[in-house]
């Protein structure tokens, strides 16, 4: 699904009074390029040869992502705009990126609600999966469903009238409320206007109807809101409903903690946590047919401009039609099963990685090596410490009860927690506390820098050595995410980088100075410079004559320094391959600048989230796996790690599986032009189909 816009000229710059590189025509705008993302996600939704239950997974992945799109780079912009900040790299002002947003994220919205209302749910409905419209109710459904109503619903919900002494109530983040427009008046006489019903998140947001009201064979269910307009006339006895428009706000979820100015940030992040939910509003989504008079109160008390509000052709809240996901179990409808590859050996881990370097390619490699090797470190005598870094790892996490095993059977066990990885807080103060009271040395890591390496140190005693495993990798440490993500990781025993992941722990625990690493590159002291080094130094071969050549993967590119190297590299004969799942702000194909470069997106059963980059270096090529993205925030201002893969065979592994495998593929992938318009690849006549996806998991 390429989306229309309006086509533009891009020429080279000739001003030569300024860098010509800087050029705002030669910048796309980042948050529109991120929305851009998801209309890639939808047009899955719409792909008939995905399983049906896996299309509708895809809808609802996109609504979910511009739910987290409006909480946090939709509310940055609002911010930069209060704050009068300049305009981004493409020469949009917060204000008129904002306006733009607007008509992108509402295309988008169209788009949502037309593939659920038009497509995904008649579809369902046709294999016996009913997701019912109050229209569509039958007698016996309805006097079931107002049954459930007054039983399971009503005693939980507190109405509120709307008047003097009863202000505008506070509405939480991302919750479903009905606006009620009433006629009459009440049992103290007290004319009856506006209420307002808020769903508290203790009720399900979708409803299953009993086999018996359901088509045989089939299951039926009913959205909690269509439940709540349809009865809601018999929480105000004696008024007359003239009618009930369910609407959901969206509030800034950023967490502003000034940590130079905090004693202690765990407490200072669970009083933000508090308030969360009731920051500034984003947007607005209301019924479509709700009278204009009430969209302005509510946007009035929401402090909303006009073009914050979305029209919802359907619920508000579609994308907890997920639930259908989980509920209908019908294996025909969804991917098939596969099994992942296991490390063989694995319950020798030390010694399989003593005798070389492991490398795993998630989720076509099982995370079990990697858990494997926690588990068998928290039990084996000879193990005597283990440092870790934790930035999202799930609930439940098997890695955290082995580190707390590891800590009560006497091995010194420290932790870099996190806890400003975003919507995982909370459940990272908790595991933290979990930790510290198994007696982990538990570190926040450091002030103004969020830690998102991924590392892994075990030190262990081998005769009379000591000896240093290491496990480095571009994804977190979550086992679910691992079999969903694309990711990689090294296990390794190398001299040099166990030194350096020593080094980078040294700097996160305690006060050390900023230290030379061997191997490792890392954020925020030399992954930047790196970069550009081994960017600029393939401009200068190719300036010489020799062939310059750069394959990146990652999952999103905007660092201004970056792109005007990479468009230098481009000038001077570099052939550029990037490999950008999200958002992009480099245009590729401008003649004179970046007709070298060529963007591509890769949208599948799995998420791509691994990160390497490759450089041709003359012959010499070199591979770095990584924590980070080019972007400004992972180059500048995290903790990041980028690792080298030395073993030749692996490296050539990676380059074949995640680089070239990539670059082959002609049915997931997606080319970005000049004019910032991506194209759904397929396959040319005479051209065999190549999914990279589906290649790496034939494999197995």
């Amino acid at each position: 699904m390429a989306n229309a816009k309006k086509s533009v000229d891009i020429a080279p710059p000739t001003d030569t009074s300024t860098d010509p590189l800087r050029a705002p025509a030669l910048y796309l705008n980042r948050e529109l390029s991120q929305l851009d993302f998801n209309f890639r996600v939808l047009a899955q939704a719409l792909d008939e040869q995905i399983p049906l239950l896996e299309r509708l997974r895809f809808l609802c992945i996109s609504c979910t992502n511009l739910d987290e799109f409006f909480e946090i780079r939709a509310a940055t912009v609002r911010h930069a705009q209060e704050f009068g900040l300049p305009p981004a790299p493409d020469g949009m002002s917060p204000g008129a990126i904002l306006g733009a947003v607007h008509d992108r994220a509402a295309k988008l919205v169209e788009q949502q609600y037309h593939c659920w209302n038009n497509v995904l749910r008649p579809a369902l409905a046709d294999v016996g999966v009913g997701v019912l419209g109050r229209n569509s109710w039958t007698p016996r459904q309805k006097r079931w469903l107002r049954a459930y109503f007054r039983n399971e619903i009503m005693p939980v919900l507190s109405p509120l009238g709307l008047d003097p002494s009863h202000p505008f109530p506070k509405i939480l983040n991302k919750t479903l409320n009905i606006v009620v427009v009433l006629e009459g008046t009440d049992a103290f006489g007290r004319a009856g206007h506006l209420a307002i019903v808020r769903a508290p998140r203790s009720l399900p947001r979708i409803i299953q109807l009993p086999e018996s009201l359901s088509t045989p064979g089939g299951q039926t269910f009913v959205f909690l809101s269509s439940v709540l307009s349809a009865f809601v006339s018999e929480m105000f006895p004696g008024m007359e409903v003239k009618g009930a428009y369910q609407f959901r706000v969206t509030r800034n979820s950023e967490l502003v903690v000034d940590e130079e100015e905090v004693e202690n940030l765990a407490l200072a992040l669970r009083d933000e946590l508090v308030d969360r939910g009731y920051r500034p509003a984003v947007r607005l989504e209301i019924a479509e047919d709700c009278p204009t008079p009430i969209v302005r109160t509510l946007l009035l008390n929401f402090g909303l401009p006009d073009n914050a509000v979305y029209r919802i052709g359907g619920p508000v809240n579609l994308s907890r039609v997920n639930q259908v996901y989980d509920l209908v179990q019908r294996p025909e409808l969804k991917y098939p099963p596969f099994i992942p590859r296991t490390l063989r050996d694995s319950e020798i881990i030390f010694e399989t990685v003593a005798k070389g370097d492991v490398l795993l390619h998630h989720p076509f490699d099982a995370f079990t090596a990697v858990l494997d090797l926690i588990r068998q470190s928290a039990i084996d005598p000879n193990v005597l410490a283990i440092k870790q870094t934790l930035y999202r790892t799930g609930k439940d996490s098997a890695i955290v009860d082995a580190l707390v095993v590891a800590a009560r059977n006497g091995k010194d066990v420290t932790v870099v927690v996190e806890l400003r990885a975003r919507f995982d807080e909370e459940a990272n103060l908790g595991l933290a506390d979990k930790l510290q009271e198994a007696g982990v040395q538990v570190v926040y890591g450091v002030v103004g820098y969020k830690t998102h390496a991924k590392m892994l140190l075990i030190v262990r005693r081998e005769g009379r050595k000591l000896r240093r495993y290491v496990h480095l990798g571009t994804g977190n440490y979550h086992s679910g995410t691992a079999r969903l993500y694309t990711d990689l990781s090294l296990i390794t025993a190398d001299p040099e980088i166990g030194n350096d992941v020593h080094l980078l722990f040294q700097q996160l625990s305690g006060l050390a100075p900023r230290m030379k690493l061997q191997r490792l590159l890392q954020s925020p002291f030399t992954l930047h410079a790196g970069v550009l080094q081994r960017i600029e130094r393939e401009t200068g071969l190719a300036r010489e004559g020799r062939p310059g050549r750069i394959i990146a993967k990652m999952n999103a590119l905007n660092e201004p320094q970056v792109v005007r190297a990479l468009y230098a590299a481009s000038q001077a004969g570099v052939q550029i391959d990037l490999i950008v799942r999200g958002a992009c702000t480099l245009r590729p194909g401008v003649p004179g600048v970046s007709d070298n470069i060529r963007v591509r997106s890769i949208v599948g059963r799995f998420l791509e989230h691994s990160r390497v980059y490759w450089f041709g270096n003359d012959g010499t090529p070199e591979l770095f796996c990584a924590s980070a993205d080019w972007l400004e925030r992972n180059l500048l201002r995290r903790v990041e790690t980028c690792f080298p893969i030395l073993d030749p065979a692996l490296a050539q592994r990676i380059h074949a599986e995640v680089l070239q495998n990539y670059l082959d593929d002609n049915v997931a992938a997606w080319e970005l032009d000049a004019q910032g318009i991506y194209h759904k690849r397929t396959p040319a006549p005479g051209e065999t189909p190549h999914s990279a996806q589906m290649t790496l998991m034939d494999a197995l």
